[in-house]
């Protein structure tokens, strides 16, 4: 009876240690399968956020290039306002100078008659 009882207490023994190294092993694969998991959802995070960074790169590139078109634009229309303004100051000292001719014509003139006067009064 004392092996009967001995071998039912080794049997019981046994079988708690093959359960547990079966929750074990369940949750060994648990385990592996929660880590497979969180690097495929990291993986594709990862994936995610590279391709909104290619995005920003992108917009930013776009942005820039539209900036640079704008600036190209100021700067042709200033240098058609500078062309303007020159043309304006040399169409303006042209007349300038045509008017002070004009003057110094007429005051040529008028001393060329009071010079005549003088000479026919004398």
């Amino acid at each position: 009876m004392k092996k009967v009882v001995l071998s039912l207490a080794l049997v019981a023994f046994l079988g708690l240690s093959l359960n547990s190294c079966r929750e074990t092993k369940e949750k060994a694969e648990d385990a592996v399968e929660n880590a497979a998991d969180k690097a495929g959802e990291a993986m594709d995070d990862a994936k995610d956020a590279a391709k909104d960074a290619a995005d920003d790169v992108k917009d930013a590139a776009d942005d820039a290039a539209d900036e640079a078109g704008e600036a190209m634009d100021d700067a042709m229309d200033a240098a058609d306002d500078a062309v303007d303004s020159v043309k304006e100051g040399a169409e303006k000292m042209a007349n300038d100078a045509k008017d002070a001719a004009n003057d110094a014509a007429d005051k040529v003139k008028e001393a060329g008659k009071e010079a005549a006067d003088k000479m026919k009064g004398h």
